[in-house]
């Protein structure tokens, strides 16, 4: 075989490993459900402390990335608990969520 076509062969050869060990972006998305209790929200203050904590709870033990958007999507009473659904996106997860919401909002 001639050099060159051995250089082309190695250099085919590299391109294709790391193609073939190219991971693909990913985006995170999580809805992920917390309580309180509801003894907790006695007044505004006591609730803004007692959300922050779970939600500090969360990105601390439940998630493994950093959300870039944290978002309450709902919040209901039972009992003497306080459930609160919520969103967390990284950046790309931000991306995600748009395009969901509005899939024509590339086409513009």
């Amino acid at each position: 075989m001639s050099h060159v076509v051995v250089k082309s062969l190695l250099t085919t050869l590299i391109v294709l490993s790391i193609a073939a060990w190219a991971t693909t972006a990913t985006a995170y998305v999580v809805q992920i459900i917390t309580s309180i209790p509801v003894a907790s929200a006695d007044n505004e203050n006591q609730l803004k402390r007692a959300l922050k904590m779970a939600i500090e709870d969360i990105v601390d033990h439940a998630i493994a990335f950093k959300p870039t958007i944290v978002t309450v999507r709902d919040a209901r009473i039972v009992k003497d608990r306080i459930y609160i659904l919520l969103l967390l996106a990284d950046r790309d997860g931000e991306e995600t969520i748009g395009n969901l919401l509005d899939p024509d909002a590339k086409e513009r």
